[in-house]
């Protein structure tokens, strides 16, 4: 679905939409929140500029790919519960999307990270055949790999390496 050229998702609970600049509070909420980075301590965020720079990467990305992150909203609300979405990054010298995914702790366990995910995933299949969709994640973060494998990803030991972080076992599309 477009809404005034943007790129709008929508599944049975879900609305995803561009973030906005009004939702550089709510990027700032949820990663100055240590349980939301505690696998991911490089992306705790200390000030609120953090926040606001993030915001600006992701909106680059959208100005020049036409697709991103996406801020995820329940049907019920207009503050966003997380962010999910695709950005394209070089991994083993292949062009992929990386498949993030990152919720306020108050929503997690309810299956809207992985529906989100679900529904990104669903979008880089019919918008950029080719392109696999990436998603690294920490050996001992079990519910960020369970939202990867029910987006529709496998496991991929093979490509298993050092990130910011330390081990990150890979995920991919087939």
């Amino acid at each position: 679905m477009t809404d005034g050229g943007e790129t709008t998702l929508v599944t049975d609970r879900l609305r995803l939409r561009r973030p906005c600049p009004g939702d550089v509070d709510v990027i700032f909420d949820i990663y100055r929140d240590p349980r939301a980075s505690e696998h991911n301590p490089s992306n705790l965020l200390r000030h609120r500029e953090g926040a606001e720079s993030l915001f600006r990467s992701w909106n680059e990305h959208w100005r020049t790919e036409g697709f991103g992150y996406w801020a995820v909203l329940r049907h019920e609300s207009d503050r966003p519960v997380g962010f999910c979405g695709l950005k394209y990054m070089w991994f083993h010298d292949d062009q992929v999307t990386n498949l993030f995914y990152g919720f306020d702790p108050a929503w997690w366990g309810r299956g809207l990270a992985a529906e989100a995910a679900r529904a990104a995933v669903g979008w880089a299949a019919k918008h950029l055949p080719g392109v696999k969709v990436v998603a690294r994640i920490r050996p001992d973060n079990h519910a960020s790999q369970r939202v990867a494998v029910r987006a529709g990803l496998i496991r991929a030991e093979h490509l298993d390496g050092l990130g910011f972080d330390g081990l990150e076992w890979i995920y991919v599309t087939t």
